[in-house]
């Protein structure tokens, strides 16, 4: 009864004072009922048997005192009194060469275990390294004197007999390794401490680490598109294709080289941000805001900017194209239809300023005033490629040719000299009408060649130009509109080729006349300067202009099939990659959506997703090339497809960037579920009540969803104006902003809050007083030696000065810079 008080502290009924066996056997009986008070269980130990001597027995109960007052109170990570006591000593003991705790008789017989044990706590007693395993006695000798005399542990043990002894008693080391153990405990707070503190620093700088990161990737990302835009929004060109060309290949360049690395930035950085939120909500810390001007949302604005300047940029260069072609064609046709005219008018003015007629007989005369109405005749005819001359110098000024200055110049000149040939011609008309008083006889084969041979030289003209003309065409109705007003350009021929015969006989005929009645001169024809050599010299070279002018229109036959082939190659491929990224996103917002499977299912899923799309790259990449060709081709327009290549790279990166968020969402609820301890039944839980009120499957709740989704979970909410203002007291708390909707990482957030403990700045506080042993400020040497160096130093840099009573020189504030880490962040 004695021994029982002293080992548990308490007092025990008095004892009988007889001295008779009954009496005995009550006191020993009283002892075993208050065992069996404290919870023991007593297995075939009786007091008769105790009070006989039965040594054995005796033993057995004394050993069991000792086990429950004195050990069983050790508890290491929730084991037995046993096996936590010997976790206890093996992480204790751990660093120390030549220990190894394994049990409780052979691991202690050399002593170095014991001294092992003294040194990790107390190092200032015993100097381990000078100590050998094969001195087990000096070993043994040294811890237990030194246990005695600044332990207050008494020496139970015997040092031979645990040297001496082939298996030396469990119990008998089990107890005394226990005094060990309690004169430690201090220490191991201490301990217990320091790593609590420890691990809310790392939390600390990692969050920092994270904002610095955030903010020198959103400022680079800024910056690029800030130095972007300009390039984009610019619309100046050297008005030529050449250059509109180079521009058109720097913004591919642009599109293929320059652009995904800043998408992969982008989804980069809002990974990060979304983590960094996570990582805060999970350490109790104030959420991060960015600095002024590099929000998500300025950052997305920006990008949207960005992308509908490249969208503008691109159909800029694409009309800026159609516009110039159809310049360089037009300046093309000005200068080839200029070209023809002032050759027919080269000499005209000097031919119709000519006094010639004053010195001609009268049949010369007359021959003049017909050769002159064959030259109205023929400037009648021209009249027309004038005013078209005219038309393409006014459509290029409207179109702004780089060169309109020198095409003005052109047209003036020739609408000038087109004024001075109809007053000259007017002028010698009125002349010859004056001398025709004393004109009479006319050749008529002359006059009817004359007449039939200028029509028939000016059709020869404008069929070898139409046949030489230039043309433009985006479409195989066009070409095929061409060759059919070819068809029936040829089927004229033969109905032409009869009145040149005809008019070719005309000559023929005079030739057969002058030669009959050798008529001086009469071979000459005073009515025309055309002969039957130009008339044959020009048909000869119409019929030879014909099949080129097949073989023309047959190339661009080919190139108009090839542009069509090109259409149908881009748009099978199109109509190919279009619904397969349409599947791809509706699969991923399903697996976002926490439909399926555990989270680590879900991140897995999402990772095949990931592989499978960036192996689906090279169909992308093939498209990008047919769609150059398809640029290349100038074809601007695809009836064969809805899906236009823009589309096709929005909905790439869209896809991109649904699965890198889809990702970091996963695994910022795995980071949650894991360091708050939730279940993944729990979590499942929390998934599936959201989804149920989810019905639109949008992610986000309205706040009645949210009510009821609560009530599903357990929530009481009650009707009345009581439970209005509780559920407002919550919504605040997942709708911060008011925006009008609970987002699921927030409704997580809170439920994980509602389910689990957490570190708070209270719990941090009594961690430091701990190591402060109770003083209300703290040292540096106890921060240096108590924490890692790297924290220790992180905490004296940032601890105020303490300030209150009884301070020292270099005291440091534990209390508020402990509140500071859970309060407004300097970042």
């Amino acid at each position: 009864m004695l021994l029982l008080e002293v080992i548990s502290g308490e007092t025990l009924p008095k004892p009988d004072r007889g001295k008779m066996r009954f009496h005995k056997i009550a006191n020993v009986n009283k002892a075993l009922d208050f065992i069996a008070s404290k919870g023991v269980k007593l297995v075939s130990i009786g007091a008769e048997e105790i009070v006989d001597g039965n040594l054995k027995m005796t033993l057995g109960m004394i050993w069991t005192i000792i086990l429950r007052f004195a050990i069983q109170d050790i508890s290491v990570e929730e084991m037995t009194a046993k096996e936590g006591l010997l976790l206890w000593c093996q992480r204790k003991t751990a660093p120390y060469k030549n220990v190894n705790v394994q049990n409780f008789h052979l691991s202690f017989k050399d002593g170095l275990a014991f001294c092992a044990l003294i040194h990790r706590h107390r190092p200032d007693l015993i100097d381990y390294n000078k100590l050998s395993k094969d001195n087990p006695l000096q070993n043994l000798n040294t811890a237990f004197d030194v246990a005695e005399k600044y332990l207050d542990i008494p020496r139970m043990l015997d040092p031979e007999d645990l040297i001496n002894t082939p298996k030396p008693d469990e119990r008998a080391i089990m107890t005394y390794v226990s005094c060990y153990y309690h004169a430690f405990q201090g220490a191991q707070q201490a301990e217990t401490a320091a790593n609590r503190i420890c691990k809310v620093l790392k939390v600390n700088q990692e969050n920092e680490r994270l904002m610095e990161e955030y903010e020198r990737l959103a400022s680079d990302l800024l910056e690029w598109i800030r130095r972007t835009m300009p390039w984009l929004e610019s619309r100046v060109t050297d008005n030529s294709l050449a250059g509109v060309q180079k521009k058109l290949e720097e913004y591919r360049t642009y599109r293929r080289k320059l652009k995904p690395p800043r998408v992969e930035q982008k989804a980069k950085l809002e990974t990060n941000f979304n983590t960094l939120q996570t990582k805060l909500r999970l350490s109790n810390r104030p959420a991060y805001m960015p600095t002024e001007g590099k929000m998500v949302s300025d950052i997305a604005n920006a990008w949207k900017g960005l992308e509908l300047a490249e969208k503008s940029f691109e159909e800029w260069l694409l009309s800026e194209m159609m516009r110039l072609e159809r310049l360089e064609h037009l300046a093309q046709k000005f200068k080839h239809k200029a070209d023809i005219h002032e050759e027919w008018t080269r000499g005209k003015e000097e031919m119709l300023q000519s006094g010639d007629f004053r010195q001609c007989r009268l049949n010369e005369l007359k021959a003049l005033k017909k050769k002159h109405e064959a030259f109205e005749s023929d400037l009648a005819a021209h009249q027309d490629r004038v005013e078209q001359i005219a038309a393409i110098a006014g459509e290029l000024n409207s179109l702004r040719y780089h060169d309109c200055e020198s095409v003005n110049n052109r047209c003036k000149r020739i609408c000038d000299q087109w004024d001075r040939l109809g007053s000259l011609t007017q002028q010698r008309r009125q002349n010859l009408d004056e001398a025709e008083k004393i004109l009479e006889k006319i050749d008529i084969l002359h006059l009817e060649f004359a007449k039939r041979a200028a029509p028939f030289n000016n059709w020869l003209d404008g069929t070898r130009e139409d046949l030489v003309d230039m043309f433009i065409v985006h479409t195989m109705e066009e070409i095929q509109g061409l060759l059919e007003a070819h068809s029936q350009f040829k089927a004229t021929l033969g109905e032409a080729d009869k009145e040149y015969t005809s008019i070719v006989g005309l000559v023929k005929e005079v030739e057969a006349t002058v030669h009959k009645y050798h008529i001086p001169g009469g071979l000459e024809n005073p009515y025309t300067t055309l002969t039957a050599n130009d008339l044959t010299r020009k048909w000869t070279e119409v019929r030879q202009l014909v099949p080129q002018r097949d073989s023309t229109l047959q190339a661009e036959l080919r190139k108009q099939q090839n542009n069509e082939m090109l259409r149908r190659q881009f748009a099978e491929k199109a109509n190919q990659v279009g619904p397969w990224i349409e599947r791809q996103m509706d699969a991923v917002t399903a697996i976002g959506m926490g439909l399926q499977g555990s989270l680590e299912d879900q991140l897995h899923r999402l990772k095949e997703y990931e592989q499978g799309v960036f192996a689906y790259k090279p169909h992308i990449e093939e498209l990008e090339k047919i769609h150059q060709a398809v640029q290349e081709g100038m074809i601007f327009e695809n009836r064969y497809t809805q899906f236009t290549m823009e589309t096709l790279r929005v909905g790439w990166e869209q896809l991109l960037t649904s699965i890198n968020r889809n990702i970091n969402e996963v695994e910022n609820q795995i980071l949650t579920r894991d360091s708050k301890g939730i279940t993944q039944e729990q979590l499942n839980e929390f998934r599936a009540s959201f989804n149920h009120f989810d019905k639109n499957r949008t992610g986000q709740l309205a706040p009645d969803e949210f009510k009821s989704c609560l009530v599903s979970l357990g929530y009481s909410i009650g009707k009345d104006r009581q439970g209005e203002i509780d559920f407002q007291r919550i919504l605040a708390v997942v709708d911060p902003n008011s925006s009008g909707y609970v987002h699921f990482d927030a409704f997580l957030d809170f439920m994980t809050r509602e389910s689990t403990d957490t570190d708070t700045a209270e719990q941090v506080i009594d961690s430091f007083r701990i190591l402060a042993a109770d003083k209300p400020y703290i040292l540096p040497d106890e921060l240096r030696r108590e924490l890692p160096p790297d924290q220790a130093e992180y905490c004296i840099k940032r601890m105020p000065p303490y300030k209150g009573p009884n301070g020292i020189p270099g005291a440091l504030d534990y209390m508020s810079f402990s509140t500071a880490l859970y309060g407004e962040s300097d970042l």
